[in-house]
This record gives C-alpha cells, structure tokens and sequence, in this order.
C-alpha cells in the first residue's frame, strides 16, 4: 500500500500565505503554542515536519476561520490544490453563557480578550485540550489524521491566532462584540487601553456573616479547659457565659 504521507514533491507555488516563522516552533503566544500542541500530540511525526515544511514554503493558499471550523486550499504535489479542513467543537449556548458569566464577574477578563489575549483562566473553556475536540479532512489521498496539508493549515492559522485572539473565539463560535456587550450589562466600566486592569476600581468586599468563634469550640472541652484550671464548676459556667458575650460585642 502506497504510503501518501510520503508522496511525490511539492509543487512550489507562488502567491501563497506567508508564514512568519522561518525555524524553530510555531505558537509564539502561550494560547497559540497551546493550539499547536493539541494537533501535534495527535499526529504522526513525520507528517507534522512536512506540514511546517509546507507552512514555511508558502504551500497554503487560502486560510478561512469561521464558527467550527478552519479551511483552506493547500498546494501539494499535484496540479490542483488540495482542499484542507480542521474541524473544532463550538461552545454550546450553555457554555457561552456560563463564559459570559465568568467574565462578568471579572472584568479584567474582558479587557484582555477585546485587546486580542487569552486570560489563561479561560483557556480551558476556549482552546481545544483533548482529541474528541478536533477533526481533520483534506482532499489529497494520504488517510493519515491530521495529512501534512491539514497540518500546514493548522500552523498557518496558529500564526493569526497568536497576532488576533479573537480567531479562537470566531472558532469556538463566540462573537467578541456580542461578548463585549453580555458582558457590558454589569456596571463596571473598563479601559481598551488598560488590558492589565491597573486602573479599574476594585470591587466592594462582600460583608462576611459574623459567626462567633466559641461556636466553633467543642463546649465539653472548654469546659475541661476551665475546670483544669481549679474553677468551680458555677464559675466555669459563668465564664463559658462571659465568652459567649465578649465574642457577641466583637461582632457588633
């Protein structure tokens, strides 16, 4: 059986997506490195080293992202291009709400996502961590899973996700705008400018419910306590009571 993962040599074309990475790997941000990762665990190694080949050569033509998935037309050996395909699971609206939430409730999130960054706390929730979350297609012969085409397209792309994090969103089927203004609904403000969240006001603490902490304490030995301290054993009730009411003021 013919090994397709192996045939025939590229055919160089000219017009094709530059890659900006000439040697060493692709990902220069922590949630494009991430994105890499996931498809390279999967792969086989050898398709993997052709597939950044043919990202550095120029090979891939076209590059599309949409909600679900990337595609694009990858020139390999033969005449005519081949038609790539990787396939990612969008959040469902579940998912996007429960997103919504956890960025409401800290707003510096959002500050970083509409400044194209990706807080590492949703990085879970946005980039895909596990082989059931991808799928790869591709119109050449080679059956491997990712081909090296599919592979050159996912580099490619891991390129425009390092320079605009909002291509994981698209992906994951979240508009940032729609975002933005989910989130908008709360009544903190925040700054474009100010992605770290220096200058946003901090939010009021939550007034904690004042437990007295003798409640805590097993009363039998506190008792023992008192008693091994020669009281008798009206005064160690009376004690007990003055306690009671110290830590009742501490409260007030």
């Amino acid at each position: 059986m013919a090994d397709f993962g192996q045939y025939g040599r590229r055919r160089k074309v000219k017009g094709g997506i530059e890659s900006q990475n000439k040697r060493g790997a692709f990902g220069q941000t922590w949630w494009g490195r991430h994105f890499v990762t996931a498809m390279e665990e999967l792969a086989d190694p050898g398709r993997i080293a052709r597939g950044r080949t043919y990202a550095r050569g120029g090979q891939v033509l076209t590059l599309g992202v949409e909600r679900g998935q990337i595609y694009g037309e990858v020139q390999g050996s033969q005449l005519e291009p081949f038609s790539a395909s990787v396939t990612v699971d969008p959040l469902s609206q579940g998912e996007v709400s429960a997103l919504v939430g956890r960025v409401r409730s800290n707003p510096g999130m959002l500050a970083e996502l509409a400044s194209n960054a990706i807080p590492q706390e949703l990085a879970s929730t946005l980039l895909p961590h596990d082989k059931g979350q991808l799928d790869f297609d591709c119109t050449c012969p080679d059956d491997g899973w990712p081909c090296k085409h599919a592979a050159a397209l996912m580099y490619i792309a891991a390129e425009h996700i390092d320079a605009s994090a909002a291509t994981i969103l698209t992906l994951r089927g979240v508009d940032l705008e729609m975002l933005i203004e989910d989130v908008g609904e709360c009544e903190i403000e925040f700054d474009r400018e100010d992605w770290f969240g220096n200058e946003m006001p901090f939010p009021s603490l939550p007034r904690a419910e004042f437990s007295p902490a003798i409640e805590d304490l097993d009363p039998l030995i506190l008792r023992r306590a008192f008693r091994s301290g020669g009281y008798e054993e009206f005064e160690v009730s009376s004690a007990v009571a003055d306690l009671v009411g110290f830590y009742r003021r501490l409260g007030e």
